[in-house]
């Protein structure tokens, strides 16, 4: 795998599914997409776990809050690929 791509996730449900059609849409496609839900309150957790059960480039994890900076550096412990990308 080429490229980890990391989205931190929080109470987004309004503008996920657009990010994540965007990741999905583009022509490069070694990829993973790791989309931390940092204990969403709305539908995100929900949102993240319909686009993992449907491609297996996505993965999906929940975790209890703790802001994005931690949220990242948990994505980054997961990530595969050889570079990553915010």
């Amino acid at each position: 795998m080429k490229v980890s791509i990391i989205v931190p996730v929080y109470n987004a449900q309004e503008s996920l599914r657009r990010c994540i059609d965007s990741v999905l849409g583009q022509e490069f496609q070694d990829f993973e997409l790791l989309l931390m839900d940092d204990g969403s309150q709305d539908e995100s957790g929900v949102i993240i776990d319909e686009y993992a059960k449907k491609d297996s480039r996505v993965c999906a994890v929940h975790k209890k809050n703790s802001g994005v900076s931690d949220t990242r550096n948990q994505a980054l412990d997961r990530a595969k690929g050889e570079y990553i990308q915010f």
